[in-house]
């Protein structure tokens, strides 16, 4: 190799590290996979919420890979004075959000996935803001599988899922406003 071809090399090499270490810098930490019992939850993520916001929302996906039924409930927030599980859907041209009363129950071998504009973990009357880079800690309740501590590492405000920029934060869905009903 020629000194010349060298050079070329060395820079282009110091050009993918730096471009490597710029990335790592600015991507959330991803998060973990959990197992407890029979049931593996991976990609939790939440978003960050403005200065001021009473509530928050967390999102994973949980899979159940037993041979029964098990129900999930939030039990408690570092974050927030209570969690609860929500559910979203359209009705009406409307955006409608409500608690899952008693738990969400998982069938054997489904997967369920929270996300934006669906099942989610609500952090109701939060203690501060949800900040961007930082984790925010649940504790989830399985009626069969036990109790888990999870990590949800925050992303952008208004963010559609881990990793990706905010995009504003808009309470309007689908052509639909978001109405919160309790049940």
């Amino acid at each position: 190799m020629t000194n010349a071809a060298r050079k070329i090399a060395s820079y282009a090499f110091s050009a993918a590290l730096s471009l490597t270490l710029a990335q790592l810098a600015t991507t959330p930490a991803s998060a973990a996979d959990y197992n407890v019992g029979e049931i593996h939850i991976s990609q939790p993520w939440a978003r960050a919420t403005p200065k001021g916001a009473a509530n928050g929302a967390a999102y994973m996906t949980v899979i159940n890979n037993g041979k029964t039924p098990d129900r999930l409930s939030c039990v408690s927030s570092d974050a927030s004075a209570e969690c609860q599980i929500h559910s979203m859907k359209m009705e009406n041209g409307v955006m409608k959000m409500r608690p899952v009363e008693g738990g969400l129950d998982i069938a054997p071998g489904e997967t369920v996935t929270f996300k934006p504009g669906g099942f989610h973990i609500m952090f109701v009357d939060l203690k501060h803001p949800l900040q961007e880079g930082r984790e925010v800690d649940a504790k989830l309740k399985f009626e069969n599988a036990g109790t888990i501590e999870v990590a949800y590492p925050v992303a952008a405000i208004g963010a559609p899922a881990p990793g990706a920029a905010g995009s504003g934060g808009s309470m309007m869905q689908g052509g639909g406003m978001m109405q919160m009903q309790k049940q």
